[in-house]
């Protein structure tokens, strides 16, 4: 998979540079009242159907090692030894080694509405479910969100709560079978919706309109709206988007995730054709499940940097995409697999049943790339 690195400069830049910049752009948000209006040309916008590759991204932190803001989010840090290597990591929340509590993470869901070049509007907060909820309002009512799932893996009860909280207490299953108390809980709220006019209208894979916005526009976009919000560092902001797709040389990714130096955030784009890439929440899935793994995003491995979602996002028999359905609140939501920390290395033993998997899906380590 393809990297996109940002450069977070230590002091401020401007918007103009912020602007400019490519797949080196500014980690640093610049306090600004939100616009929303920047606009992409057609002729960098637009992309094929046979140039259509479904991936994810991370917008890497380059900026100067620091210590964590006051007030940020919670974090620990690890490491495990592989091929006489030792690999140390930071994560979301607290080392379920020597803690037996509840951390709870406030979330700021923000849906983006997209006003295409052709004026065509992908608004989250005004399409509605098959359930009559709006697309936002299905996101807020996942499992992501949401407990109701009791998450029994391989005959192993990992418990009835959030989908993400389920894998990362199954990843650390040695620590957790012990510390039965211990979860990473995410407390969602909703935003007023925001309204970014850039991208084109394109059909990638040949049955869904879409737009198509470049992911530097977007992030150059979102770290405006964190500052613009005043969304204080302790709060993880997701912005949603609605049968949209980012594009870097090429579509299609469904989300990433990135970290400014004080927040960590995400974007997922919610997509409402059965089967394709980014199926309701899948991206969102993927994306969550990576920055509690790699909030920060420099956890490096043997293969590349920790990223949990990547190495299954290709698929997996009978799961495009690596995603499986799960049904809460009248509607049958996908959420992909994501791998565990034996594989990238750490002993088997760490995780729930040894697997490899959330899903007991059997694969090398390191097979497909971090």
């Amino acid at each position: 998979m393809n990297r996109l690195l940002r450069l977070a400069a230590a002091s401020a830049v401007s918007l103009a540079a912020a602007g400019a910049l490519a797949a080196c752009s500014s980690g640093v948000s610049v306090p600004q009242a939100s616009s929303g209006t920047q606009q992409q040309s057609v002729a960098h916008q637009a992309v094929s159907a046979q140039g259509a590759s479904p991936r994810y991204e991370v917008l890497r932190y380059k900026g100067p090692a620091q210590l964590p803001p006051a007030g940020g989010v919670p974090l620990w840090n690890g490491s495990f030894v592989y091929a006489s290597q030792t690999y140390n990591y930071t994560m979301l929340g607290a080392n379920p080694a020597s803690s037996n509590v509840t951390t709870t993470i406030p979330v700021d869901i923000i849906p983006v509405k997209i006003i295409t070049i052709e004026k065509t509007k992908y608004d989250p907060d005004k399409v509605k479910t098959s359930n009559g909820q709006t697309i936002t309002k299905n996101v807020y009512n996942s499992p992501i969100f949401q407990s109701g799932i009791d998450y029994v893996q391989g005959g192993t009860d990992l418990g009835n709560t959030q989908y993400i909280d389920a894998f990362q207490r199954g990843n650390f299953w040695s620590s957790v079978s012990t510390n039965t108390g211990y979860h990473t809980l995410l407390s969602p709220t909703i935003l007023k919706e925001v309204t970014l006019k850039s991208g084109v209208n394109g059909n990638p894979f040949g049955n869904l309109e879409t737009a198509e916005v470049n992911i530097n526009t977007f992030d150059s976009f979102a770290t405006r709206e964190i500052n613009a919000l005043q969304i204080p560092p302790g709060t993880i902001p997701i912005f949603i988007t609605y049968n949209t797709y980012l594009t870097d040389s090429g579509c299609c990714i469904g989300g990433y995730h990135s970290y400014t130096g004080t927040h960590v955030y995400a974007q997922a784009s919610y997509i409402s054709e059965t089967g394709d890439f980014s199926q309701d929440i899948s991206a969102l899935s993927h994306e969550i499940g990576e920055f509690y793994d790699d909030p920060q995003t420099n956890n490096s491995v043997d293969c590349g940097i920790l990223e949990v979602g990547d190495p299954l996002e290709g698929g997996q028999p009978g799961h495009p995409y690596g995603t499986w359905p799960y049904s809460l609140n009248n509607f049958t939501y996908h959420m992909q697999d994501l791998v565990f920390l034996p594989y990238f290395g750490a002993p088997p033993s760490t995780s729930v049943n040894s697997w490899s998997t959330f899903q007991g899906y059997s694969i090398g380590v390191c097979s497909n790339g971090g």
